[in-house]
């Protein structure tokens, strides 16, 4: 039986720390399982099922939400479908459903490409690829998007990694975000203001995961050893998110209903935070022919 996320491309690498392995998926291009030395990194989900909660799709040509799919664009307004119809908003851009294409794969690494056409709310025509790269400690991502039409097109980037440390109870973890701000949302979850973080929003010291919930977004995102936020257990391994400076921005979002686990955690890099269309925080406007180049990654680490 054919899996409902295409093509399974199983990446293996021997590395100081034991065989990393992952399982990147055909469907939005998506990371479904990350272990090293056979600790997972990642909460998956099995090769038979879809993407719970977005877990680990590549999401584009916008992260999160933009309310009523509303945008203007040289005076028009723009009118993009309705894909989380429960809070009337667009989310996720346009390819978590898309089948990407294989461009090129070895034992370590793999490369896959899909094209946005011009459509309903977003008349830009925009290619994009996306390599996964095992590497020593753990994963790195390559996003890059080419403008290969006649005007310039507004694009952002944002995935969708649930990060764990093995079989570590996930209320015990000690979550770590190393962001200044935050952005305030209304009932809709969408874009109220960006105010600097306080309170339980303040993670630059960590708080246990057990503890705390979020679906929130984070700017000013540090560069602490170029850590963005991380996860460490009991024992001392950890497991961090690591962003370029495409990625000044990181959301989180936590979840008692994931599959298989009583808590879950996404923490998701963004290139820009929500209804970026409309405010223009972190939007790039890619001229024609221009190509730009942005990165993330996973690693591990045992003290």
């Amino acid at each position: 039986m054919r899996a409902p996320t295409g093509d399974q491309f199983v990446l293996r690498k021997s590395t100081p720390l034991g065989e990393a392995t992952a399982t990147i998926v055909q469907v939005a291009a998506g990371l479904r399982e990350l272990s090293v030395d056979g600790v997972a990194l990642t909460s998956g989900y099995g090769e038979g099922s879809v993407p719970p909660f977005g877990c680990g799709i590549v999401l584009v040509p916008w992260p999160n939400r933009i309310p009523d799919g509303i945008w203007t664009y040289e005076g028009k307004q723009q009118r993009l479908a309705i894909t989380e119809p429960r809070r009337q908003n667009a989310i996720h851009g346009l390819l978590r459903n898309t089948a990407y294409t294989l461009v090129e794969k070895t034992d370590e690494a793999v490369t896959l490409a899909a094209t946005v056409y011009p459509q309903s709310g977003y008349p830009f025509l925009i290619d994009t690829t996306v390599r996964y790269e095992l590497v020593d400690d753990g994963i790195k991502v390559t996003h890059t998007i080419e403008n290969p039409g006649a005007r310039s097109a507004p694009v952002a980037i944002g995935t969708h990694p649930f990060l764990t440390v093995g079989d570590v109870d996930p209320e015990d973890l000690t979550l770590t975000v190393h962001a200044g701000t935050r952005f305030e949302v209304d009932e809709r979850l969408n874009f109220l203001g960006e105010i600097p973080v306080d309170g339980k929003f303040d993670l630059r010291e960590g708080a246990r995961l057990g503890d705390v919930e979020f679906d929130d977004a984070f700017g000013e995102v540090a560069k602490v050893s170029d850590a963005a936020a991380s996860l460490t257990a009991p024992d001392g391994r950890r497991v961090e998110l690591w962003q370029d400076e495409s990625f000044p921005y990181v959301q989180v979002f936590t979840t008692r209903k994931f599959p298989g686990t009583q808590l879950a955690v996404a923490i998701e890099p963004m290139t820009a935070p929500a209804n970026a269309f409309n405010t223009g925080i972190g939007l790039r406007w890619l001229e024609p022919g221009q190509t730009w180049v942005a990165s993330w990654g996973i690693r591990y680490s045992v003290s």
